[in-house]
């Protein structure tokens, strides 16, 4: 049976970040859009990613607290008695704010006119896909959709290691998305990697219950960031009991399925029993199983290889977010999505941006945007200038004091001829949220002076970033 064919515009291959915020764009510039995705919308970040995550880690710190306010351990002088989890009514809770926001990227895309199209997008050319519908085999004719622009914003997937496949060990080696709707707490839990991902998690199901070994091949935790900025976490997984094993390599499951075999420097081969064992070595462009290779763009490996303006090498045909490579991140996904939008509607642009903030959602939180203090020095050694910092500590910040929250410290960047700001770090409580002051003062080029001579509220977490300013200038006012 022939090919049934739809026409249009614009069309985007995935909704997820990027995708579902292109296509409201589009539809507000009057652009004929339509998205197609196979699974939920709202793609990995709201659906098995940042969002539920992000629940579950703040449920695991309320049980925490409640069973140290049991245990008499509050300097709040809080007690409690008789804690308990019901893991069912959390997962409810995490799965309620999921639906929610998955709910209304739907409602968002209707509203503006988006065509949704519930299927899995198969490349047939440049301007041409195939939609199959997923879990149904029927004799209608196959969908295709006809663009002038194409879009592709297919995202990433868990990397998955060769010697331990997911539901190896009847069940037992999981990734991310399985992490987290365990329908009850692990005994032992193995997490493999200790970046971002498998800290983030390891540590809730840590606060939750369960014991909890990370094995990492590398010398310490969260290799991406400098030892600095690690060291408060470090600190934090000692005190919550969770063990780490650095310079180990993994090397499979045991006989029996049951244990993770692991090799320790000095080459030795252990067993680490565990009921779940978490996979969490990264992420990869999914650029595999929907005829990607059809197309036959260039290339970064597995990336779509595109310019400053999210184009592919060919024409028409635009790639976004985790597809296009490093860094995978929700924010540079919508912000690319956006800019494609407005090309496509014949406006100027291009994705150039002075910093895109990354946030690590550990306890404490790492934040860091733009240059660090090696690439900043690196950077002064080639065009001849040099570099300052200055770093405050949060046990210095009336509100850390109050939020129980201490450790930690804001860190900035600057050229010390002209006191440009180059970049920033901080790690404490609740840091996140000082991100977006981080990625502002970079957008416009500010200086020492511009943040340091700005009125912050008092008493706020803000304040660190006005201090911090004061003391690279020399005129530090609260340390």
């Amino acid at each position: 049976m022939p090919p049934v064919y739809t026409q249009t515009q614009l069309l985007i291959v995935g909704g997820g970040p990027g995708g579902y915020v292109a296509a409201i764009r589009a539809a507000q510039l009057g652009i004929k859009t339509i998205l197609v995705e196979g699974a939920a919308l709202g793609g990995t970040c709201l659906n098995v990613g940042c969002i539920p995550s992000k629940a579950l880690i703040h449920a695991a710190e309320a049980y925490a607290q409640a069973r140290a306010q049991a245990a008499g351990r509050s300097a709040l002088g809080i007690r409690a008695s008789g804690v308990e989890l019901d893991l069912a009514t959390t997962l409810d809770w995490k799965d309620s704010i999921v639906a929610k926001l998955t709910g209304g990227v739907g409602a968002l895309l209707k509203k503006h006119g988006v065509t949704v199209v519930k299927g899995w997008a198969e490349l047939i050319d440049g301007k041409t896909v195939e939609v199959r519908q997923p879990g149904i085999d029927s004799g209608d004719a196959p969908q295709r959709i006809q663009c002038e622009h194409l879009l592709l914003a297919a995202g990433s997937q868990e990397v998955e290691l060769p010697f331990l496949p997911f539901g190896a060990g009847e069940g037992r080696v999981v990734s991310s998305t399985e992490a987290l709707v365990f329908s009850t707490v692990p005994k032992q839990l193995v997490v493999v990697g200790a970046g971002y991902i498998g800290l983030e998690l390891g540590t809730a199901w840590r606060k939750l219950g369960a014991e909890v070994t990370v094995v990492e091949a590398q010398e310490r935790i969260l290799p991406g960031y400098d030892a600095e900025l690690v060291k408060p976490v470090a600190q934090s997984l000692a005190r919550l009991g969770l063990k780490t094993m650095l310079a180990h390599r993994v090397e499979g499951l045991n006989a029996a399925g049951t244990a993770l075999t692991v090799r320790d420097p000095q080459g030795a081969l252990l067993e680490l029993p565990a009921d779940k064992i978490l996979v969490a070595v990264g992420r990869r462009p999914r650029s595999e199983g929907w005829g990607l290779e059809r197309l036959m763009l260039d290339m970064n490996g597995r990336a779509v290889k595109v310019d400053a303006q999210c184009r592919t090498s060919m024409k028409n045909v635009w790639a976004i977010g985790d597809l296009t490579g490093e860094p995978l991140l929700a924010h540079r996904a919508m912000a690319q999505g956006e800019l494609v939008a407005e090309l496509i509607a014949g406006h100027p642009g291009r994705f150039e941006p002075a910093a895109i903030p990354a946030v690590c959602f550990t306890d404490p939180e790492i934040v860091s945007a733009g240059h660090t203090p090696d690439s900043a020095e690196a950077e002064g050694a080639q065009r001849g200038f040099k570099v300052v910092q200055a770093l405050f500590p949060f046990a210095a910040n009336g509100r850390a004091l109050s939020l129980e929250a201490p450790e930690g410290f804001v860190r900035v960047v600057a050229r010390a001829d002209n006191h440009l700001i180059l970049g920033w770090q901080a790690v404490g409580a609740a840091v996140s949220e000082l991100s977006a002051a981080f990625g502002l003062s970079l957008e416009m080029g500010a200086r020492l002076e511009d943040v340091a001579h700005t009125i912050h509220s008092h008493p706020t977490l803000g304040e660190a970033v006005q201090e911090c300013c004061l003391r690279a200038l020399g005129q530090a006012l609260h340390i």
